[in-house]
């Protein structure tokens, strides 16, 4: 079975469907906001001379979703599942961010969810590479139950080399957890 890297997922307030060149403005406006990108290792992707390359690859990566909030059809974000630093039987799910109005919990969950329901069909496992300072984001991936391994990956962000930790959560934690209830 071949992965299908853009579903389209979709949930009671969540849809999740590929990113389209023309999600850009929508997109970019929502990644303005420099308080998102705080934590992360690229501080710097609300300008946007940085996040239109950030843009040009996710539309070239060939797994990046957009994140709609099905009420009123707003874009609040992505993610993207990728390949290329995962080791064989795992599938990365990363570069996600959401606008702050739907930081806290409960978007977050829907989208990993939903995204971690798909790739369970044609993985055993999924990883997240974690910028290590980024506080926020490693405590939202231990709330929906993805454990901190020991393998650390080393990438070039603007120029500097940055430490990602790797959480990971395989099928069968994700089918007995909360997360995979929707709780």
């Amino acid at each position: 079975m071949s992965a299908d890297l853009q579903p389209t997922l979709v949930g009671e307030r969540l849809l999740l469907r590929p990113l389209r060149p023309d999600d850009w403005p929508a997109l970019r406006a929502v990644a303005a906001d420099p308080a998102i990108w705080a934590l992360h290792p690229a501080h710097d992707r609300h300008e946007e001379a940085v996040f239109r390359l950030f843009f040009a690859d996710a539309l070239a990566s060939g797994g990046a979703l957009v994140a709609v909030d099905r009420v009123d059809g707003a874009v609040i974000g992505s993610s993207r599942y990728s390949f290329g630093r995962a080791a064989p039987g795992e599938v990365e799910i990363g570069w996600t961010f959401l606008a702050r109005s739907h930081w806290g919990g409960a978007w977050n969950r829907a989208m990993k969810r939903f995204m971690l329901a798909h790739a369970f069909i044609f993985v055993e496992r999924a990883i997240f590479l974690v910028g290590e300072g980024n506080l926020r984001s490693r405590r939202a991936l231990e709330k929906i139950g993805a454990e901190l391994t020991p393998r650390v990956l080393r990438a070039n962000v603007g120029g500097r080399e940055v430490a990602h930790l790797v959480y990971a959560i395989d099928r069968q934690a994700f089918a007995t957890s909360p997360l995979a209830r929707g709780e």
